[in-house]
């Protein structure tokens, strides 16, 4: 009979989900292992989100290329439909909660956040952008993946030209809540330069003091609905 390559303990502790390892470590007082479980898990899940980002942004690159612009933009109106449901769940909550959801969801990209507060907004900024941004970084855009990006000004790449195909995605977190419910759930101010500085992404105290020009660059009209 062959040499077995794992005990029975081994085996189960491999089919555990590592949350669970962490907190059986943690209860056991083993402590040093808790942590090199947690680096672990920030690893699994790295690999993960790297992974399928590249993923998307490969698909809407393939729309780009072979179908266009408005296949690409139709494509992406209709997966971020849903965003009128967050959008209906954020207002339900105060702007201290909004704020406090918004980081939380950035905190999924494992980045590093900063934000600001003036008497109108709290900002929050991805430090490096963890999504579309870092694609940039490791770039994806550049060989031999070449990734498209997206050459003319338009909603969809906040009328900027030359933008990563990733990026085009987030325009429509405006766009859709804006048509659907006169207001955008947070305003997105982009950079000049994606991957290089980081999107705002700004919560107004008062949506109904979200000056005019948001509205204006997709062409829409302020308190339509």
């Amino acid at each position: 009979m062959a040499e077995r390559l794992f005990t029975e303990a081994e085996l189960q502790e491999l089919g555990t989900e590592t949350v669970d390892l962490v907190e059986q470590a943690i209860d056991a007082g083993d402590l040093q292992k808790a942590k090199k479980l947690n680096r672990r898990q920030y690893k699994e899940f790295f690999s993960m989100h790297e992974g399928f980002r590249d993923w998307i942004a490969t698909l809407m690159s393939y729309v780009y290329n072979h179908m266009g612009d408005e296949a690409l933009y139709e494509v992406l109106h209709d997966v971020f439909k849903d965003f009128t449901v967050l959008a209906q769940i954020y207002r339900a909550e105060s702007i201290k909660r909004q704020v406090q959801m918004l980081a939380a969801g950035f905190s999924g990209h494992l980045t590093k956040l900063k934000k600001e507060e003036d008497d109108e907004k709290v900002t929050v900024m991805m430090m490096p952008c963890g999504s579309g941004g870092r694609a940039v970084l490791n770039g994806i855009y550049n060989p031999p993946k070449n990734l498209a990006r997206v050459k003319k000004a338009q909603r969809m790449t906040f009328g900027q030209t030359d933008v990563p195909v990733y990026c085009v995605h987030c325009a429509l977190q405006d766009i859709i809540p804006m048509e659907e419910t006169g207001y955008p759930i947070w305003v997105i101010e982009p950079p000049k330069e994606f991957g290089k500085d980081p999107c705002r992404y700004m919560i107004y105290k008062d949506p109904d003091k979200i000056p005019a020009k948001y509205y204006e660059r997709y062409g829409l009209k302020k308190n339509a609905k």
